[in-house]
Parts: C-alpha cells; sequence; structure tokens
C-alpha cells in the first residue's frame, strides 16, 4: 500500500473539480480546546456577580453558563466557521465535503460532546481522533464535518521558476493534485518533512526528489499532460 501523502484529503467537487482539504490533528484541536476553555473561564467569571441578585441571579448565572458551555462554540462555527481558539490556532470546522459548516451539523457535533467525553476527559473522543484517518470525533462523524487548516492557497514562486519536467507516466488525479500542494506549501515545511513528502512522490531520494517534484509541479501548472509510458 502506497503511503498516505501528508493529511490532505481530496473530495471531487459536481463541476469535477478536486478540493483538497488538509485535515487537523489531535494536537492543534487539543490546544485550540484549552484556548475555548479559557475563553469560556473568563466568561463565566464575569457572570459571577449575578449570584447577588438571589434566586433569579443564580437562575439566570445557571442559563448562561448552559448557553455557554454547548451554544458558545455553535454560534462562533455557523456564523465564522470556527470557534476563537480554533482561530489561533488557524482551524475552522467544515462538512466533509468541505463546505461551510451549516446549524444542524454544529448542533449534532457540539452536543455529541457529552458522548465523546466519556468515561473522562474526552476518552472516547481522542481514541476516535486516533482511529480515524480524518482525525474526527464521534459527534464529526455523526455531523459528516471535519476539522480542517485555514491555508491561504497562493501561487508557488518555487513551482513557477522551476525546470519543468514532464512525469514519466501518467499520474491518477489525487498524485497531480498531491504535486501542486507540495510546491505551493513546500518553502513554509521544514527541509526533513519537504524530502519525506517529495521521496513519496517520486520515489526517488534526497534533494533530487524535491528537485524532481518541483519540476513536475511545474509542468502540470502549465496545463501539460504526463507523457504516456
Amino acid at each position: 500500500m502506497q503511503p498516505s501523502i501528508d493529511t490532505i484529503r481530496f473530495n471531487e467537487t459536481p463541476e469535477g473539480i478536486d478540493l483538497g482539504l488538509r485535515v487537523a490533528g489531535p494536537v492543534p484541536r487539543a490546544l485550540a480546546f484549552v484556548l475555548d476553555g479559557v475563553i469560556r473561564a473568563g466568561l463565566y467569571l464575569a457572570l459571577t456577580p449575578l449570584i447577588v441578585l438571589a434566586d433569579v441571579g443564580a437562575g439566570l448565572m445557571l442559563l448562561a453558563f448552559f448557553l455557554l458551555e454547548w451554544f458558545y462554540p455553535v454560534v462562533f462555527e455557523v456564523w465564522k466557521g470556527t470557534t476563537p481558539g480554533k482561530r489561533a490556532m488557524g482551524l475552522i470546522v467544515a462538512h466533509d465535503d468541505g463546505t461551510p459548516v451549516g446549524l444542524p451539523a454544529s448542533m449534532i457535533r457540539n452536543l455529541l460532546r457529552v458522548v465523546d467525553f466519556l468515561p473522562v476527559l474526552y476518552g472516547i473522543g481522542l481514541i476516535s481522533l486516533l482511529i480515524d484517518r480524518d482525525f474526527r470525533r464521534l459527534g464529526d462523524l455523526a455531523a459528516g464535518t471535519l476539522v480542517l487548516h485555514a491555508e491561504r492557497r497562493t501561487a508557488s514562486r518555487a513551482a513557477v521558476s522551476a525546470t519543468p519536467i514532464a512525469p514519466p507516466h501518467r499520474l491518477s488525479t489525487e498524485t497531480q493534485q498531491a504535486i501542486l500542494s507540495f510546491a505551493e506549501r513546500g518553502e513554509r515545511l521544514s527541509e526533513a518533512r519537504r524530502i519525506e513528502l517529495a521521496e513519496i512522490l517520486t520515489h526517488e531520494q534526497g534533494a533530487r526528489a524535491v528537485d524532481l517534484a518541483r519540476g513536475w509541479a511545474s509542468w502540470l501548472a502549465r496545463g501539460r499532460e504526463p507523457e504516456p509510458s
């Protein structure tokens, strides 16, 4: 089996365009969760003065706590596509076809946090994240959602400036998209990771693999078809 190329998943749109989606792993998601927790804790503290209003104040405070706990993420995900914590980590929530998340899906994924939390400290949710190839917890699986890296895709100077090299055989659509994505994001990766991905793409070694992948990307970016084998 060919090794997975990074964390990019491809979804074909109705127009026949392959949309690359880079799913977020457990670490950035956990950090985003902590940041959102800190924000909610600050809001909880801001609401505690309501307790001075006796029974009415206590009731309002409990209602506000309930709304913050369960609808804080829903409001932000539907409104902005991401919570403040996820935004700080460069993450967004979307349907698994790449479209913006809607109210029903956001409600499902967040209300099912009560199941993901079991038995303690998001135990079930963490296990689900680790065994699913798209790092989805149960709420995401039920809602059909993904947590993605919100990357700004720009034209790669490396791909444009590289000397075009025709691939030795016809490449699958997924592989072509992966090569173009590698050229776009390559300069933002560490050298070791850049070489690792290039070796997977080209089956060559070291710096030659990187140069070859950039050359193929330059060829594909010009709309040329790989030469038949």
